[in-house]
């Protein structure tokens, strides 16, 4: 089962995403995520979705998603499109609830997207499969709390790419205990 995360300012910048795939079982045995997605419906903006999103291809590169050059950067354009897509509706809950982790945000296909709202209103946005509600909520609350230690250091600042080496291990460690 697979699971991406982003990390958005305020201000809907991308700081920071990570793919993993878990070796768990939930309770979808679907097909990985993105698989199902057809190759037209991506392929002629994947130009345009990437610039959309604002986030270096780099990082998501090295953070594992995709099999090959192209079909992996067509999933992960698709990933961020959906991302963004829910940011609305993210929006929306927000206004309406009062809660800082928001299950169930959006569905797209077999993709759920959770969310976590900070008081600082930094969002935390998982596409996943499945459901694993008590997993994600401890895996979005550990990454808040490495979160709030990164911004604690003074030599980071806010609403910057996150590029630590030691925040990244610990949020792939959670995420392999949590996802």
């Amino acid at each position: 089962m697979s699971h991406h995360l982003f990390l958005l300012s305020p201000s809907d910048t991308p700081l920071y995403s990570l793919s993993h795939q878990s070796t768990k079982q939930g309770a979808s045995a679907s097909s990985p995520l993105g698989a199902n997605l057809p190759t037209w419906s991506t392929s002629p903006f994947s130009g345009r979705m990437s610039a959309l999103a604002g986030a270096p291809n780099t990082a998501m590169q090295s953070a594992g998603v995709g099999g090959g050059a192209a079909g992996g950067q067509d999933r992960l354009n698709a990933l961020r499109m959906v991302a963004n897509a829910s940011l609305d509706v993210l929006e929306n809950v927000v206004f309406r609830d009062n809660g800082m982790y928001l299950k169930g945000v959006d569905k797209f296909n077999e993709w759920t997207v959770s969310a976590f709202v900070t008081a600082g209103n930094m969002k935390f946005i998982l596409l996943h499969e499945g459901k694993n509600d008590d997993g994600i909520r401890g895996f979005f609350f550990e990454v808040w709390e490495l979160y709030v230690k990164t911004m604690a250091n003074p030599f980071h600042s806010a609403h910057t790419p996150i590029r630590s080496p030691v925040f990244d291990h610990r949020v792939r460690a959670s995420a392999k205990r949590y996802l």
